[in-house]
């Protein structure tokens, strides 16, 4: 499953790059804000942005990212494996062995899980 994220922009790293750090609960990596810039107001150190694979996709308040995170938080295993995807730690972690790396900062499963292959299969015989 795949969530947008509420976090909070603490650093602007490039402007021209629109690269900036965004603190998800605690856990703080690199995010593309080139999509929220051109909002009302613009974006700034402080702001509430929603976040998915690696994008700031749109600006929201406060009190929505509280109601959000704790909204997603009450899901249990898809907060915690959302938070893992975005800190690229435990599965996401980055395999060296792997040679391949996402373009989100993680490795690329070098095959795919067992449960996915059948169907894989059936894929490509069709």
């Amino acid at each position: 499953m795949c969530l947008g994220i509420p976090g909070q922009l603490v650093e602007i790293v490039d402007l021209v790059e629109h690269r900036a750090i965004a603190d998800v609960d605690g856990v703080r990596r690199e995010v593309n804000i080139h999509l929220v810039e051109g909002e009302a107001g613009g974006i700034k150190v402080g702001d509430w942005v929603l976040i998915h694979v690696g994008f700031a996709m749109s600006r929201i308040d406060e009190e929505e990212a509280e109601r959000t995170l704790n909204f997603i938080k009450a899901l249990g295993d898809v907060f915690e494996d959302e938070l893992a995807q975005f800190g690229g730690t435990g599965k996401y972690a980055a395999d060296e062995d792997a040679g391949t790396v996402h373009p989100a900062g993680r490795a690329a499963p070098a095959a795919a899980p067992a449960e996915v292959a059948p169907l894989a299969q059936e894929v490509a015989a069709s």
